[in-house]
């Protein structure tokens, strides 16, 4: 698709004007192109994801439309925990990984390894992303996914430069690891690229190495969509039939200037057409599709129709959203998972329009931008009239919110970033009364601590969240440390809190179970000491007296009192806030460390473990986040512009005891709520 001289500098996938500018991936891109191997034709649907880990939830949605991937790591760098990450996020929706080792040829330039050096490198960097599949895969597919130099499922080269081998490679060609130091130290890069060219090494590797999507649909199905197993539907997304049932799941929405919204989908089965009619689940609505595209980069093709097992781009559903399940009309199907990002966005900015009339543009705008990525949260306080815009980090905020609307010619007050904490309680509360206005239902709740093991497992997918439908639920629960008679009365799960019904055969309870749920949602979402998200918090209705009458049980006679119950108890059990902090890695020069570790402790933060190797000091350290803003200039500052830090993991920890009320005071200051 491209000529020789532009391979390895095009950026064919980043033809965003902002990314070129950057240097770095901001949106994911599709190209799906065909490989001749062994005289069989093949059609291979890419799709290049960010690297920067401020758009991983863009190699999220992703992971969702493909079935195996290749894993990019630096030669000279070796292993970083962005790596860790994307395979963490592969392996969770069950897509096999091989591995392509890049920049070699800097190796033999800059650092003159030998081959013998070079082959050490390798086999340390390969062993690393093997400990990585088995720490992250479920147990029956961790030993048939290593990725192995002999059979080919590694191979070595530059991008940059357009080539590639592999042991397999080598074999059949006899090309030796000295022919190619040889080939790189006399600068005959484009000689090395005519007899070992990159693309076919990788997609060699490709097909003979990731499943097709008839093997894959057959494992990974039962992962990622939780419908009946006996369903006609769920046979013919297992077989990959293109005559089945239409099931497409949409990973992806963007925008295009000529054709309006155009979505992106992984087709599960069935074919789909052009002017076909199809329904939206989660919308509940009928559309018609205008066109069907493959994508090659900025371009597509249109098609008449495209069979299962493809990724496609459809025009014609304007209004859909990432993680939307497609099927035919009249022919429901049970929606995929729920596509879940491992890292909640922990950056907050309040955004306003300079000028009043441009409101409206603004609106459209952040629901727009929520649809194409949910990672990205958008809430209208209704009181203080703020926009808040909640993001993975301050890039993220500003590559998809702030430099667009810029280029809209909307000027904006954007506000220097807010953390957003969760509020916890540390001890069991007493029992708390809840009334209803009326005086004929009354209920009573006690809030506790969530076992830290449960909500480890929450946070870790281990345990699905929302309303508790299965039966076998409590098993789980159990399984992860929660004693069984609690674990059997649970009946919500959200945002790492938990909802238990404790009590024995009360009257009209079932009924009103749905509005007892939506309240205590509503404290999760909203907290008592500060209007901030609830975390670790389990609620357990105790008893409940009700009046016989549904009408004077109506949602304004449970909704209020159960949430004063709830706000109550968390109140009396010694509440307190967690505050999200960065485990970061910082590589940095020897003999700058001593400046680095002034700057972490300055910052409240602490030093996890440090090392030290080839004349690089390597600190893993975790800081508040709320500590972070402006560090990464003072860390080039530090260094002489030499250090880099990348992110490890977010975790949310208590907040210091002597901080904790300036912070809450802070918070209801900005968000105008009343002192007492």
């Amino acid at each position: 698709m491209l000529s020789e001289e532009l391979a390895g500098k095009a950026l064919m996938t980043d033809f965003d004007k902002q990314e070129q500018e950057r240097g770095i991936t901001i949106y994911s891109a599709n190209v799906s192109m065909v490989h001749e191997f062994e005289n069989q034709f093949h059609l291979i649907n890419l799709i290049d994801t960010p690297g920067h880990v401020d758009f991983g939830g863009d190699v999220t949605r992703a992971m969702r439309a493909v079935d195996g991937t290749v894993i990019l790591v630096c030669a000279v760098e070796g292993v970083m925990p962005q790596t860790e990450t994307v395979i963490r996020q592969a392996l969770h929706e069950r897509v096999k990984p091989v591995l392509f080792i890049n920049k070699v040829d800097r190796m033999i330039r800059e650092l003159k390894l030998t081959p013998e050096a070079m082959q050490e490198r390798f086999a340390k960097i390969i062993k690393d992303v093997n400990q990585l599949i088995l720490k992250y895969s479920e147990k029956e597919f961790a030993e048939k996914w290593l990725v192995n130099v002999k059979d080919g499922s590694v191979a070595f080269g530059s991008a940059y430069r357009n080539w590639a081998i592999s042991i397999p490679f080598m074999k059949k060609e006899k090309i030796s690891f000295k022919d190619i130091i040889e080939y790189c130290s006399l600068e005959k890069d484009v000689e090395l690229a005519r007899k070992a060219p990159l693309h076919q090494i990788v997609f060699d590797m490709v097909i003979k190495h990731l499943p097709n999507p008839k093997e894959a649909q057959q494992y990974r199905i039962e992962k990622i969509w939780h419908g009946d197993r006996g369903s006609k539907v769920y046979e013919d997304m297992t077989k990959c039939d293109p005559n089945g049932e239409l099931a497409l799941v949409v990973t992806k929405v963007v925008p295009d200037p000529h054709a309006g919204m155009i979505a992106t989908a992984r087709i599960f089965s069935g074919t789909i057409k052009k002017g076909q009619n199809v329904h939206l689940m989660g919308k509940q609505l009928d559309k018609r599709i205008q066109q069907v595209l493959l994508y090659k980069g900025s371009q597509h093709i249109q098609m008449d129709e495209i069979p299962a097992g493809n990724i496609l781009g459809i025009i014609g559903i304007p209004d859909v959203f990432s993680g939307e399940t497609i099927c035919s009309t009249g022919k429901i199907v049970h929606p995929f998972e729920s596509i879940k990002h491992i890292f909640e966005p922990v950056v907050t900015k309040s955004i306003e329009p300079k000028d009043p009339k441009d409101l409206a543009k603004i609106i459209e705008f952040l629901k727009q931008k929520n649809r194409e990525d949910p990672t990205l949260e958008v809430n209208i306080n209704e009181e203080t009239g703020e926009y808040l815009v909640s993001g993975l980090g301050e890039l993220h905020i500003d590559a998809k919110i702030e430099r667009p609307l810029k280029e809209m010619g909307i000027a904006i007050e954007a506000s220097s970033p807010i953390v957003v904490y969760r509020e916890t309680v540390r001890s069991e509360s007493p029992e708390m009364e809840g009334k209803s206005s009326n005086k004929h239902n009354k209920f009573y709740f006690i809030v506790k601590p969530l076992e830290q093991s449960v909500y480890q497992a929450i946070s870790e997918g281990k345990i699905d969240e929302g309303i508790v439908k299965r039966k076998d639920m409590w098993k789980t629960l159990v399984e992860y440390g929660m004693n069984k008679d609690e674990a059997k009365g649970a009946k919500d799960i959200f945002k790492k809190n938990i909802l238990i019904d404790a009590t024995k055969g009360i009257q009209y309870l079932n009924e009103t179970m749905e509005m007892i749920i939506e309240a205590f949602e509503n404290v999760c979402d909203q907290g008592p000491l500060a209007r901030e998200p609830c975390a670790g918090i389990k609620a357990v209705l105790v008893d409940a007296k009700m009046h016989e009458d549904a009408i004077h049980r109506g949602p304004a006679q449970v909704i209020p009192p159960v949430r004063y119950a709830i706000n109550q108890c968390i109140l009396r059990a010694n509440p307190t806030l967690l505050e999200p902090l960065q485990i970061i890695r910082i590589d940095m020069p020897e003999e700058t460390m001593g400046n680095v570790i002034a700057l972490i402790q300055n910052r409240r933060g602490q030093i996890i473990d440090m090392k030290t190797e080839l004349g690089t000091s390597i600190i893993r350290a975790k800081l508040p986040v709320a500590e972070m803003f402006g560090f990464e200039a003072s860390l080039k500052s530090a260094t002489n512009g030499k250090g880099f830090y990348s992110l490890v993991d977010v975790i949310f920890e208590k907040i210091p005891e002597d901080l904790k009320d300036i912070t809450v005071k802070k918070i209801r200051e900005r968000k105008g709520i009343k002192d007492e």
